[in-house]
């Protein structure tokens, strides 16, 4: 038996290889110590055998409740993913294995590399329509890329989408994914028509180095992203002050954030009703959204989410809530589980790579369902 996480994305620590049976792993902590949660490892044994693999401290990872439910996915190829047995009890997280080859990818989601990150980049920007800006440098020194897609008309709407300000939510990536190949199909009408109205400016990857550190939720400084809106620094998240210097540039008429959550099995939005600034008019642009979103993808639901922020109590600390009160924009956190969706199961994928494209897809009909009433 081997087991190995020394490639990109990659985290696991191995507490004991004596047993197949009682195979005893741990999740390493971010930078800073205070979230864990992602797994992404490779293991290697004999053909035919059964395995139990262990992960001794779940119980006290970030979030706990998310083991509740949840089964661990894995690819023999890195291609097509699918669940495994899982159970957790008395805090130990328990992956059963029938191994049919003899090397197989376990991980917390589907993992979305850097490597293809970089493939993502270089892919969309062949389009005609397509730009690359380098907005700087990550404190490991990675790239910071802004995909500009438009002819950046100051009579279109601007609309801006991030994800994976949290690195070990890479549904997020893989619905960025879906949702710029199907923006730039220039076979589709809803493609078509919101660039005929709108300027994007889209951000795949907020965190290059926690995803590349195999982080659950910070970065290189140990620094959670998605508390850092309201006042970024170059020493400690200049990822959002790249981010937050070029809205200033281009304003925003809508934003998209988008992650996933540990706990609940579902699609749900997060939206800004809190901030000092909502008002009828942001109340009206909610709704629509809502309303078309619910249209659009039979996965997303409005029943199960966040509790709303009372009115004037946002953190502005917050992506959504920041742009939201900085331009007076419609704003919102999208969120996908890393479970199953219990509104449509699937017990042998759960929510997958395929589902968040789809659901990026969806996202562009409920944006051109408001594009006209943005401003």
């Amino acid at each position: 038996m081997r087991i190995t996480a020394n490639f990109d994305g990659g985290n696991i620590q191995v507490l004991s290889l004596d047993n197949k049976d009682d195979i005893q792993l741990a999740i390493r902590e971010d930078e800073g110590g205070e979230f864990y949660q992602w797994f992404n490892f490779r293991f290697e044994g004999q053909v035919g055998n059964q395995y139990r693999l262990n992960i001794m401290n779940a119980g006290q990872s970030s979030y706990p409740k998310g083991w509740e439910g949840y089964q661990a996915v894995a690819s023999y190829d890195r291609q097509a993913w699918f669940r495994l047995p899982t159970i957790y009890e008395n805090g130990v997280l328990s992956i059963e294995l029938d191994l049919d080859c003899e090397a197989i990818q376990i991980a917390y989601f589907a993992p979305y590399s850097y490597e293809r990150h970089l493939d993502l980049l270089s892919a969309v920007q062949v389009h005609p329509e397509v730009s690359l800006e380098h907005l700087g440098l990550t404190l490991d020194g990675r790239d910071m890329t802004l995909v500009k897609i438009g002819d950046g008309d100051e009579a279109k709407k601007n609309i801006w989408i991030t994800a994976r300000q949290h690195p070990g939510e890479t549904m997020a990536e893989w619905l960025m994914e879906g949702l710029l190949y199907k923006l730039l199909d220039s076979e589709n009408p809803t493609s078509k028509s919101l660039l005929d109205k709108a300027n994007f400016y889209i951000v795949p990857n907020m965190n290059p180095d926690g995803s590349a550190r195999g982080h659950l939720r910070t970065n290189a400084a140990g620094i959670n992203l998605n508390r850092e809106w309201l006042a970024p620094s170059k020493e400690k998240s200049p990822e959002v002050l790249y981010v937050t210097d070029k809205m200033k540039e281009t304003g925003v008429d809508l934003f998209y954030d988008v992650h996933g959550d540990e706990g609940l099995p579902y699609v749900f939005l997060a939206g800004c009703e809190g901030v000092p600034c909502w008002d009828e008019r942001l109340e009206n642009l909610q709704q629509k959204f809502v309303d078309a979103l619910t249209l659009a993808s039979a996965d997303f639901q409005s029943e199960f989410g966040y509790d709303k922020d009372e009115p004037g109590k946002a953190n502005l600390t917050i992506a959504s809530n920041w742009v939201a009160e900085t331009f007076q924009c419609l704003s919102n956190t999208l969120e996908m589980p890393f479970k199953d969706n219990d509104n449509l199961p699937d017990p042998y994928a759960g929510w997958s790579p395929e589902r968040s494209a789809y659901l990026g897809e969806a996202s562009l009909i409920a944006m051109l369902a408001v594009v006209d009433k943005l401003r």
